[in-house]
């Protein structure tokens, strides 16, 4: 099981203070949180896309590119790199890229996106959604997979005879999981291609998850990539922690009322009773985190949102060393005692090369036919 922490990059006014950072503040925070990340032996930093306020993290790579060079053995991820918007050219050089500087510390996690006028930002439709979706990433793979590429499409111009520079490191492409919060064509390009699939459960009820994680592993089985119990699920998480759990709610509910996703909505009570999000004691943490093994099964990563809705820097990075000194240790050992003999080890880029060098096709190199564009019937229940 693979720990650690994802940021969606907002800069939001500490509703306790009125200090609201800057671009460079929070840009600067970032970093700092993603060594932190390394410091407490944690395995994973990601953070996500966006290219509005009041955002900042328009150039992920660039800045994990940054982050490798300040770290050693962390994997380097997004939260969203947006499939939709970007180019898939670009996409395969920028990550092939951050894999060389970063010694194969980097994956990503592809997504839409929730916010609709980036579209148009980008030269693009909203209503081409999915399509993009599919399209995008199915010339992404062939990007990575292949040398050489002729390809033509519906959503941007040819290409003739192109080989995306640099080469995979290693000749193995970077790993993808697929992020989706509702849509199940998603689930379902992950399972074709046997890829993981990150669902980002921290804003709605765990069944709402479940389904999509259901058909992603029904789907992944069915695609001949292993039983639906080995596939590659990634989970979201939140906490909020103090010794003695009603400080921890005391601290945290200014944050928590006054969030731009979701403040001035459900009581605090209501969200951490139906969503992973735990506010209290590192035990409660413990055994909510433990808890998600019941709804979801046996998965390969744990990612947890620390540094939202206006907490400054010195507080995340206090709760990541209670984090650290209190909780990661209890999960590793309860985690290591779950794990069944035959559930496979994470995707890290050693595990993919290994494989590679063994002569196993790799799951991802599905290049005879296109993924379809639609999902099964029941998977739109």
């Amino acid at each position: 099981m693979e720990i650690g922490v994802f940021s969606v990059s907002d800069i939001t006014t500490d509703p306790t203070t009125g200090h609201t950072p800057s671009e460079n503040e929070r840009i600067k925070a970032e970093i700092a949180i993603a060594r932190k990340v390394e410091e407490i032996g944690m395995d994973v930093f990601a953070i996500g896309e966006h290219h509005n306020r009041p955002f900042f993290s328009s150039s992920p790579t660039t800045t994990l590119a940054y982050i490798a060079a300040q770290t050693q053995h962390i994997t380097l991820s997004t939260a969203t790199t947006l499939i939709t918007t970007n180019d898939p050219v670009k996409i395969a050089e920028d990550f092939a890229m951050l894999q060389h500087v970063s010694d194969g510390r980097a994956d990503l996690v592809l997504g839409r996106g929730n916010t609709a006028p980036v579209y148009p930002w980008f030269g693009k439709n909203p209503q081409d959604s999915v399509e993009l979706t599919i399209e995008n990433y199915n010339l992404l793979r062939r990007l990575w997979d292949e040398d050489t590429v002729t390809w033509q499409g519906k959503h941007r111009t040819p290409l003739q005879n192109f080989t995306s520079t640099p080469r995979p490191l290693d000749d193995v492409a970077p790993f993808v999981w697929h992020g989706s919060i509702r849509t199940p064509q998603v689930a379902e390009i992950a399972a074709y291609y046997g890829d993981g699939f990150f669902a980002n459960n921290i804003f709605w009820p765990k069944e709402h998850y479940q389904q999509l994680i259901n058909l992603y592993r029904q789907r992944f089985e069915h695609y001949g990539h292993g039983r639906a119990d080995q596939a590659y699920v990634g989970l979201g998480g939140q906490f909020y922690m103090a010794r003695n759990s009603q400080d921890a709610v005391n601290e945290f509910r200014p944050y928590f009322d006054n969030a731009p996703v979701y403040g001035h909505g459900p009581t605090m009570e209501d969200f951490t009773d139906q969503t992973p999000l735990t506010v209290g004691s590192p035990q409660q943490v413990i055994e909510k985190t433990l808890s998600f093994q019941e709804f979801f099964g046996d998965y390969h990563r744990q990612l947890f949102l620390v540094d939202h809705a206006g907490l400054p820097l010195k507080t995340v990075l206090n709760q990541l060393d209670m984090f650290g000194e209190l909780v990661l240790p209890e999960l590793r050992a309860e985690y290591a005692k779950r794990k069944p003999s035959d559930h496979p080890e994470p995707p890290t880029h050693a595990n993919l090369v290994a494989a590679h060098r063994a002569g196993i096709k790799s799951a991802t190199a599905r290049n005879e036919v296109p993924v379809p564009v639609d999902t099964p019937e029941e998977s739109h229940a």
